[in-house]
């Protein structure tokens, strides 16, 4: 019984298609000028075949075949480049519009190949590519020949390599100019208007349970290594195509490897770095990184469904001034982008869950995503305390170490706390050892060490590279946080190593620019104005509280005195939870996991702690309104005697890199 295929299209590709399914006997062809026109009843597979590009009779074919459960491929030609699917399944994500998302999202004009598609979608008909030759058609006309055929024999393993590929989740380039052919993973798009399906937020799948979570050892805190599945990772991920990450450069200046790869948004690009001793991981790192980042920007595994005023839902939700505003003057600046909070003003909340009260709690979206583009809403927020992992208890654990990395970070620099030095030159891990020999030897920098464990007593440390060379930045800061103290200080060291001898250059070209900004600090508007401001030798005064070399120095072997050590990380995770629970700070999760992501097994989520010092970057979008453990806090220590007030609070930009 022969097949039925559904043929549409008019020009030479559809045509050319239509010739050699008939000649093969297996097929029955079924040709149609437009898809408009309906799916007639036993059909097997459609296609949709154009000699140029366009984008309306794909999205319309979207909505034909899903109607009549028929899977259909399309293949056209855009820029010179003959393009075959994704085989887009009834059902199924991964369509042809997910492929189109990927595809301009990863052009360098991104803006302009949306507003060309929008034009192309209004005209409704497609105007053969320049490059649309016979010999270039025929070849496109030959690859879908043999998908179909792959199709119709059940996805059967093929003998001719590339151009047989099955194509569900991939497109097949042909560059028409050369007949070079490549293939290329389309991640579907868990926000695609057709196929994507995420569910509305709802207070139930927000619930945490706090399951099992076994280690490989006391001293690891991962349940199996990431780099076990750094192949799918870079396959799902990197496509300088198409991909979710359109890019990746080696870092060959700074003193350890490093690697970033490229997210491409629309509203730029956002490179993000992964550290290590060796490039290979690196990139696996870079990567799961800019997952993370990902994930943070908006809502895309869920929907959110709650739109309502604080006023409203106060029962069951955080208030907003716990986790700090900017303070009535900051709102009333000049063009500031936020609106004062007001408790009846209406906006969107997602669920989150107290792990401290264990109950569901509404949060407000615009916390819990933070904010690209630094305006609207009631507030500027950051991917503080956003963590990946393996597992949710994983991402839950690392996502609270990094809040109390920044608290402790920005509590040091608000109270000009007098921390005790740490002497790390006394110890034996050999590691260690090299890191900063390394640092001392490739790039020119001395390290110093201060024991900035606060009131939580979670290891924490603070670093300041210090220059030795006349020339380059003078000073860096970092700062690392860990049950594993050791832990603590190498992160913190990797963190200040990716900045080193990396803005040298550009701190001598614009020297006068972080001037300006030494003496107004209001010209401190972006994330790296602040490590180079303190960049700048003449700003080495406002780390004096640091600095000073009569301070007192903590013995090592104290600052590494772990209190326990767990089999299972999410005894690690009860311990923070009981820390916090005993200082009645509350301790709230968002699951940030998206489609894209869980297809990998990976959790992503926000952990929100009212009361912590949020990370915030540009001096006017501080946010400290309603923080008053920034005031407590050096007393709790022993720092002082009494309670600071605000003028007591350090007023410059601080130095986080």
């Amino acid at each position: 019984m022969p097949n039925h295929i559904l043929v549409v299209g008019t020009g030479l590709l559809a045509e050319q298609v239509s010739k050699l399914l008939a000649q093969t006997g297996n097929c029955e062809v079924i040709r149609k000028d437009e898809v408009s026109w309906g799916v007639p009843s036993g059909v097997n597979l459609g296609l949709v075949l154009d000699d140029g590009w366009n984008p309306s009779a794909h999205f319309l074919a979207e909505q034909v075949f899903h109607q009549a459960s028929v899977p259909w491929l399309r293949g056209f030609v855009m820029f010179g480049n003959g393009l075959i699917g994704p085989l887009v399944l009834p059902g199924k994500p991964g369509c042809s519009q997910c492929a189109d998302l990927r595809l301009m999202m990863a052009e360098p004009h991104r803006r302009e190949m949306f507003e060309f598609k929008i034009q192309l979608s209004s005209r409704n008909t497609a105007t053969a590519d320049a490059w649309a030759g016979r010999s270039g058609l025929w070849h496109m006309a030959s690859i879908i020949l043999e998908e179909v055929h792959q199709f119709l024999n059940g996805g059967e393993e093929a003998s001719r390599g590339l151009t047989v590929c099955h194509l569900v989740d991939h497109v097949v380039a042909l560059n028409l100019k050369t007949l070079d052919v490549s293939q290329h993973f389309i991640l579907p798009d868990a926000c695609c208007p057709v196929c994507g399906a995420a569910p509305d937020d709802s207070a139930e799948e927000a619930v945490v349970h706090l399951e099992p979570n076994p280690k490989v050892s006391a001293d690891d805190f991962r349940r199996e290594p990431l780099s076990d599945f750094k192949q799918q990772l870079m396959h799902d991920y990197l496509d300088y195509n198409c991909g979710l990450f359109n890019g990746k450069v080696h870092d060959l200046v700074t003193p350890f490897a490093a690697v970033s790869v490229n997210l491409p948004l629309m509203i730029g690009d956002e490179g993000t770095s992964g550290r290590s001793h060796f490039y290979d991981e690196c990139e696996w790192v870079a990567i799961l990184e800019g997952l993370e980042r990902y994930c943070g920007l908006e809502p895309r595994g869920k929907r959110t469904v709650v739109y309502d005023a604080y006023a409203n839902l106060q029962d069951d939700a955080l208030n907003p001034t716990t986790v700090g505003l900017h303070s009535p003057a900051q709102y009333q600046l000049p063009d500031f982008p936020f609106q004062r909070y007001d408790p009846d003003s209406e906006f969107g909340w997602v669920w989150g869950y107290s792990l401290t009260a264990n109950r569901p709690m509404l949060v407000p979206e615009r916390l819990a995503y933070y904010s690209l583009g630094n305006q609207g809403g009631f507030v500027y927020e950051t991917s503080n305390g956003c963590a990946l992992g393996n597992t949710l208890m994983e991402a839950i654990f690392h996502g609270m170490l990094e809040v109390v990395e920044r608290d402790a970070f920005l509590m040091t620099w608000y109270t000009r706390l007098p921390l005790s030095k740490i002497d790390v030159e006394s110890t034996t891990n050999a590691e260690l050892h090299w890191m900063m020999d390394r640092i001392r030897a490739v790039a020119g920098y001395d390290l110093h060490f201060y024991n900035a464990t606060m009131e939580n007593k979670i290891p924490t440390v603070f670093v300041i590279a210090k220059n030795r060379r006349p020339h380059g930045l003078n000073l860096l800061c970092s700062a690392g946080a860990h049950v594993d103290p050791m832990r603590a200080i190498k992160s913190a060291v990797h963190e200040t190593a990716g900045m080193l001898l990396r803005f040298d250059e550009k701190l001598e070209r614009h020297k006068d620019v972080y001037l300006r900004m030494l003496n107004d600090s209001s010209d401190v508007r972006r994330m790296e104005d602040h490590s180079m401001l303190y960049g700048l030798p003449e700003a080495e005064e406002r780390l004096a509280f640091l600095l000073d070399e009569q301070r007192p120095v903590d013995d090592l072997s104290g600052f590494l005195q772990r209190d326990s050590k767990h089999m299972d990380l999410t005894e690690d995770l009860k311990d923070l939870l009981a820390v916090f629970r005993k200082l009645k700070l509350d301790v709230i999760v968002v699951n940030q996991t998206s489609p894209e992501i869980q297809r990998n097994g990976l959790h992503c989520v926000k952990v929100i702690i009212p009361g912590m010092l949020p990370m915030t970057f540009g001096h006017h979008l501080t946010r400290l309104e309603h923080l008053d453990r920034v005031f407590h806090v050096p007393m709790t220590l022993g720092y002082t005697d009494q309670p600071l007030t605000p003028g007591d609070l350090n007023p410059f930009p601080h130095p986080f890199p």
